[in-house]
């Protein structure tokens, strides 16, 4: 196995598949409930960069070592190491990042090494003999990840428990798709570079930086409903905070008319029409909770619609991002 299949920090920039913050204009029925018993927060819609690091190292495939020998060797076999793993000790030691473990693998000298790793809420434990390679270096045959790094809509602000949300939907790994279990994170600014109009049978897509990004947040949960944390650069925030809003549930939302923020401009957030066509008001096995028609003449000349699914090519293998949440119409 190459030394470029273990990655020490895996720089991927996930294009925004749902970039758009949403607000519903207040109908009689919202401004009839108490203020006490109202949630308010601030609309963002900005764009901002986001930096995750795992709970231990994620274990995302498998791969034959060619051995100095000329033989090809599965160290992994028998060990019951699935892709999807969460590697998290090695010879009783914790295993915080990729760097870390190839250390670890490459001090053993080719001894068998104890394995703790998590599936799911279970602790298992293993051994498994490294493989000295033909560049010199003992290998596992297991393809890892610590970390992973993207774009998406900053969502609101809630003043009173300085705390953010973001996304909408939680972040998935590209190989096992399941969702990533995070240790901790960061949201950083981050510079639109260029948009990509989607067009029927071919998707749109945003590109931006986030290399030279200042900290906004601290990232503290990656749900199925979102990525949550707090706020740390309350002058930055109040700087791009819109006009505080009530929070809808959703027996509250109202077929008709309603308007997205949305930044498609660097430090630009403007305002766009939207139509709600459908309430999934008994839906509780996702988040999706509405179908939504994009009717605004500037957006869709601009994006094409909402943004479901874009690919990235990166170290030479094609990742698929599936960041879709609800079901749009455009024209």
């Amino acid at each position: 196995m190459k030394k470029k299949k273990i990655a020490s920090f895996l720089l991927i920039i996930f294009f925004v598949s749902y970039i758009f913050s949403f607000y519903i204009q207040p109908s009689e029925k919202i401004e009839q409930v108490s203020s006490q018993m109202t949630k308010k927060v601030y609309p963002l819609g900005r764009l901002i960069g986001l930096k995750l690091y795992t709970n231990g190292v994620l274990v995302v495939g498998m791969s034959e070592i060619k051995g100095q020998d000329g033989k090809t060797y599965t160290p992994y076999e028998n060990t019951g190491i699935k892709e999807g793993d969460m590697i998290k000790e090695i010879n009783g030691y914790e295993v915080q990042n990729t760097t870390q473990l190839m250390d670890i693998v490459n001090s053993s000298k080719g001894k068998d090494i104890s394995v703790k790793y998590q599936r799911d809420d279970e602790e298992i434990y293993t051994t498994i003999k490294p493989i000295i390679g033909e560049e010199g270096k003992y290998m596992l045959g297991i393809w890892v990840r610590d970390a992973a790094a993207g774009l998406g809509t900053l969502t609101y602000y809630d003043e009173e428990n300085c705390s953010f949300a973001t996304l909408g939907h939680g972040i998935q790994d590209i190989d096992t798709e399941k969702l990533l279990n995070i240790s901790n994170g960061e949201i950083v600014t981050s510079k639109i570079i260029s948009i990509v109009k989607g067009k029927p049978r071919k998707v749109g897509e945003i590109r931006g930086i986030i290399d030279e990004g200042k900290k906004v947040g601290e990232i503290e949960k990656n749900t199925e409903i979102g990525v949550y944390g707090k706020v740390t650069n309350k002058e930055f925030i109040n700087s791009i905070k819109l006009p505080e809003v009530s929070v809808a549930t959703r027996s509250q939302i109202e077929i008709g008319k309603a308007k997205i923020y949305c930044e498609l401009k660097n430090d630009e957030v403007s305002e766009y029409e939207i139509e709600i066509k459908k309430i999934f008001k008994n839906n509780s096995s996702n988040n999706k909770s509405m179908l939504i028609k994009v009717t605004d003449k500037k957006l869709l000349e601009t994006t094409g619609g909402i943004i479901p699914r874009n690919e990235w090519n990166t170290n030479n293998s094609k990742w698929k991002i599936y960041w879709s949440n609800n079901k749009c119409i455009t024209k």
